[in-house]
């Protein structure tokens, strides 16, 4: 049902996720191989190259920003300046809303992935991005053939579906659920996070959690969000199968992240269609 990213980021993968809008010596800090001026030479004349830099570049030039970059770890030194990277982009002008509409970049210069580009929403508040559902923006360009022209078309869906997003946020702010709903948001999304939910080393109710003052409140907004955060982010306190303490870790694989993320996002949708 949900299309797999082509990337995976684990524990320790290089990060940076700033406030202000991240500078080229930042991002070239963290994630050298967003500047490859050309493919890794093991690519073939077949590979068409995608320069993740002229793209950032172009869409600062429509008014985003990056405010978070991160690639993966290599033991190749060779390919630590092509591996696989992630940008994650905003208006400079929303940081000071309650929310942002992100555009969310994939890519390698390895051959490891193909470029992708996302719609995101950023919740200052918790500082947990989330990715939203898989009708809204998704494109994924493969390294091959004629790709400039669907490079910048998809720039122009993820954009033309932030429109959408912002819908679907408001309208879940405006819905109030009834007794029960929130245990059972909060229950297929224990069911998502684990393929055992009875075995699971958390109740479900933990993950309806707040864990500061502005998330309480019974919307559906806030509810998903609850739910979003303590089910990525981890940190909860429970008993693994062999009753020994345990705390929930957060997703790091990129696409398991992505993967939940949608599928909390789609779960949410449907209870606000319910509720109309």
């Amino acid at each position: 049902m949900y299309q797999a990213l082509s990337s995976r980021f684990g524990r320790g993968a290089p990060m940076l996720r700033s406030a202000t809008p991240l500078t080229d010596d930042q991002i070239r800090a963290v994630a050298p191989s967003i500047f490859a001026a050309d493919p890794h030479h093991s690519r073939s004349a077949r590979y068409t190259y995608i320069p993740t830099i002229d793209v950032l570049t172009g869409l600062r030039r429509e008014g985003f920003e990056p405010f978070m970059v991160c690639q993966t770890r290599t033991r190749r030194l060779d390919r630590r300046e092509y591996t696989k990277h992630m940008i994650r982009m905003r208006y400079a002008g929303q940081i000071a809303g309650a929310e942002a509409n992100e555009i969310i970049l994939l890519n390698s210069h390895d051959g490891s992935s193909a470029y992708q580009m996302l719609a995101g929403m950023f919740r200052f508040v918790c500082a947990n991005g989330m990715v939203c559902g898989e009708t809204l923006g998704d494109v994924r360009t493969p390294h091959k053939g004629d790709v400039i022209g669907q490079v910048i078309q998809g720039a122009f869906t993820v954009l033309d579906s932030f429109e959408r997003a912002d819908e679907a946020r408001e309208s879940m702010k405006a819905v109030q659920l009834p007794a029960g709903a929130d245990r059972a948001l909060a229950a297929a999304a224990l069911t998502l996070r684990y393929d055992d939910a009875d075995a699971a080393p958390i109740r479900a109710d933990q993950l309806l959690t707040a864990r500061r003052i502005e998330d309480r409140g019974n919307d559906l907004w806030r509810t998903f969000n609850r739910v979003q955060e303590n089910a990525i982010r981890g940190g909860l306190q429970g008993r693994n199968a062999n009753g020994q303490r345990h705390t929930t870790r957060p997703v790091q694989g990129i696409d398991q992240n992505v993967k939940l993320n949608r599928a909390l996002w789609v779960l949410a949708e449907e209870m606000r269609r319910l509720a109309a």
